[in-house]
């Protein structure tokens, strides 16, 4: 029993227990900091409760609009006695179908699927699921997906297994989840055992919590098959939830950089343990918004990790930066090393006033209603939240059927609206950029850039939503006397993909 008398005008309390009072240590977060000794019956203790962050899932403009009060540094890295415990990192072996192919067929292969690779003592790639080494278990999950590695796949898994950092760059849709997944989960098969609070091995970090889900999704079988846990962290939702997954001890934790450092600085979890770091979607991970927690999150593990980065685009302001966080790191990519679109989509550039959206919009959804039904799915973006509340009213109240998702809707009536979306109990999809990274629905057939994205990133990572997995797709952009000044790049984006440019340009 615990009874608490407010004394008036004083900010001290008054606390009465019984004997049990001692034997609770949960009480200790009541009232009194960790080191301070337990109140006696009737003792007058301050009210201090114990100080740490709250953030939510991501930042704005690099500012946490959840901020609490101060909290305690991490702990000095050179403490972390795990730091003694060897990272068994290079762990691939070559297969001899490997060893024994003839390097014109290798180079054949990196000519054919425009492949770059810059490094030292780097693997061969591989060309089938058997010569990555996979317990044969997992080779046959895999086949389940894919008939043979795809590209990044092929050259990301044998260096990843060899125990290198690595930056991999390959277009949307092309498997780059388990490019690094798949690496991470040999990687913790390899290490010593981690003890009860250690912390996860493997931590994935992404810059929404949408991301966050669908590389829970497409990991969650692998890490099952392997009898390994892991635990999702993401602003938005009940906390308390992802407390108790975090309570069992996960061996993967894939979390948006907020929500990771409030359990960190709360001291629910840590990452002393965690050797194999990736960033998926690096270039927005290491952008403006997000560095500094990067950075704090960076304290917590050890230097002597392996560290992953994996994204479509890898513009010039971030390479830099990224080489902060590597040490001697293998670059890799698919496709053109400037600023490509997947070569899957068909892009069609319609320069428009922007009083003629609405009724461009109205036409264009009407013919594409007219396919086979397999042929409908559309997702169409927005700049702004308020656009998209008030397009889709608007839509509706013409008669079209849609939904609309963005930052400022609950994670229930998001995760409600993506289920819809992907069933097919609708066929029409209004969102911000906050879908423009990791919504991976296979059957996405046109995206409709309703207002041009800020830069030419995000138009490829918006366009990039359909055409996935060698399939095909149609993107329409609506561009206007406004958005002359981005132009420029977004010819090179045309021009890159072969695509048809319009003469208003």
């Amino acid at each position: 029993m615990l009874r608490v008398l407010r004394i008036a005008s004083s900010r001290s309390w008054l606390i009465q227990s019984t004997s049990a009072f001692s034997q609770t240590p949960q009480n200790r977060s009541y009232g009194r900091p960790d080191n301070a000794k337990f109140a006696q019956r009737g003792e007058f203790v301050e009210r201090n409760p114990v100080k740490r962050y709250n953030y939510g899932d991501e930042a704005v403009n690099g500012v946490n609009t959840r901020l609490r009060s101060r909290v305690p540094p991490p702990p000095p890295i050179e403490s972390n006695p795990r730091n003694a415990i060897k990272i068994e990192k290079n762990f691939y072996q070559e297969s001899e179908s490997v060893k024994n192919r003839n390097q014109e067929e290798i180079d054949s292969w990196i000519v054919e699927n425009n492949v770059t690779l810059q490094g030292r003592f780097l693997p061969r790639p591989i060309f089938d699921f058997k010569e990555a080494g996979f317990p044969p278990m997992i080779a046959q999950m895999v086949q389940r997906n894919y008939d043979k590695p795809t590209a990044i796949q092929s050259i990301s898994w044998p260096i990843a297994m060899s125990g290198k950092d690595i930056i991999s760059i390959a277009q949307t849709g092309s498997g780059k989840t388990l490019a690094f997944m798949l690496p991470g989960l040999m990687h913790i098969a390899k290490q010593t055992y981690r003890q009860r609070g250690d912390g996860p091995a493997l931590c994935v970090l992404l810059p929404t919590r949408e991301l966050a889900q669908q590389v829970q999704a497409v990991s969650k079988d692998y890490c099952n098959a392997l009898n390994l846990k892991y635990a999702c962290l993401f602003g938005g939702a009940a906390r308390s939830r992802q407390q108790m997954e975090l309570e069992r001890g996960p061996d993967v934790v894939f979390a948006t950089p907020g929500r990771l450092l409030d359990f960190l600085e709360s001291n629910e979890t840590n990452l002393r343990s965690c050797s194999y770091l990736v960033l998926d979607e690096a270039d927005r991970m290491l952008d403006m918004g997000f560095e500094p927690q990067i950075r704090k999150i960076m304290q917590w593990i050890r230097p002597d990790r392996q560290t992953l980065m994996f994204s479509a685009t890898w513009p010039k302001e971030v390479r830099s930066l990224a080489a902060l966080f590597q040490k001697d790191a293998a670059f890799l990519n698919v496709g053109s090393l400037e600023l490509a679109a997947n070569h899957n989509i068909t892009q069609i550039v319609e320069v428009i006033e922007e009083n003629e959206k609405q009724k461009r919009l109205m036409a264009l959804l009407g013919s594409i209603m007219k396919e086979p039904e397999s042929e409908r799915k559309t997702l169409i973006f927005v700049e702004t939240k308020k656009k998209a509340d008030d397009l889709s009213r608007w839509m509706r109240r013409k008669g079209w059927p849609c939904l609309c998702t963005h930052g400022d809707k609950s994670q229930t009536e998001r995760d409600r609206v993506m289920y819809e979306f992907k069933n097919g109990n609708s066929q029409i999809l209004l969102a911000t950029d906050v879908a423009a990274r990791g919504l991976d629905v296979d059957d996405i057939k046109v995206v409709i850039n309703y207002d041009f994205p800020n830069n030419s990133e995000h138009y490829v990572h918006r366009i990039g939503r359909t055409g996935r997995r060698d399939k095909k797709g149609t993107a329409y952009t609506f561009f206007t006397p406004e958005n002359a000044g981005r132009a420029k790049d977004l010819i090179k984006v045309l021009e890159e993909a072969n695509q048809v440019i319009s003469n208003f340009f």
